[in-house]
């Protein structure tokens, strides 16, 4: 086997990691709150990775900005997992994989607000995206209620703005130094809030919700999103972006054989033209697309 097809196996395996996110998610939900297992998840996965930045030098402070900027993205990180997990007791694993997949659209949306122009692709791309998601709310589908479609959206737009706060970042922080700083701070964020508002972890003898906590760490998180990383390096990123639209299929696929999931005909429709949405937006991606992905 060549690198390269060693590689696209390498992202097939990733796709796969990353997708089942929603399933180990909702395995944990049962006798979980969504902020204490979101702090759970980024917790465990923030100990390897911060005492590897550790070793590497990577906690280094080098500029003041980029550091209160990374503080940001650590709470709007953390903004992203609390809705995005919650959005699981209130829709259906397909449709909030698919809908919090589609970040590339509203970085679009950010870019063109900030750039006071929009080019064609990317018009396309938010027209398609935003009759999708109309056509999956106004689907009679009662695993699809508007909460559970409101904070899967919520939590697109927080990774969308994550990405582009970690993209402005100084070129001397790494992908490695971002994730050392972020994942803690949005940890220590969802814990707090977990405390707060009295959100529970799963009981101590549910082997199923911890279950699903540590392969949402160890890997959905830590495999996933480094299989990624290291894929990018062989194959061009566009192709590796493209790639990560089999998230939502292999989540839908997933759901349907573990939980009996179907989606209606016309939610069906919808998530058919916002995937294709997706597609579209993906051709406009930055190089460094996928040093970072939901779920």
């Amino acid at each position: 086997m060549s690198r390269t097809q060693r590689a696209i196996v390498l992202v097939a395996l990733a796709q796969l990691a990353i997708g089942a996110a929603a399933i180990f998610a909702r395995f944990a939900l049962v006798t979980g709150g969504p902020l204490a297992i979101s702090a759970a998840r980024l917790g465990l996965a923030a100990v390897p990775i911060v005492a590897l930045a550790a070793a590497r030098g990577r906690l280094r402070r080098i500029e003041g900005r980029t550091e209160w900027r990374l503080v940001l993205a650590g709470l709007v990180l953390a903004l992203h997992f609390a809705t995005w997990i919650s959005s699981l007791r209130f829709a259906s694993v397909a449709i909030s994989t698919l809908l919090v997949c589609s970040v590339p659209v509203w970085t679009e949306i950010i870019e063109a607000l900030r750039r006071r122009r929009i080019d064609p692709i990317a018009s396309a791309s938010i027209v398609g995206a935003l009759l999708g998601v109309a056509i999956v709310v106004g689907a009679p589908d009662r695993a699809n209620t508007p909460l559970g479609i409101a904070l899967a959206l919520v939590g697109a737009l927080a990774f969308a703005t994550y990405l582009l706060l970690v993209r402005g970042t100084d070129r001397r922080y790494d992908t490695l130094a971002v994730i050392a700083r972020t994942y803690p701070i949005a940890a220590v964020t969802l814990a707090l809030a977990a405390f707060l508002l009295h959100d529970p972890l799963p009981a101590a003898g549910d082997w199923r919700g911890w279950g699903g906590i540590l392969a949402m760490a160890l890997v959905s998180q830590l495999f996933g999103h480094t299989a990624l990383n290291a894929a990018v390096r062989v194959l061009s990123a566009t192709f590796v972006a493209t790639m990560t639209l089999l998230e939502p299929v292999l989540a839908a696929l997933l759901a349907a054989w573990l939980f009996g999931e179907r989606l209606s005909a016309l939610t069906a429709v919808g998530a058919v033209v916002i995937l294709a949405a997706i597609a579209l937006a993906i051709r406009g991606l930055p190089a460094n697309a996928v040093d970072d992905a939901p779920g």
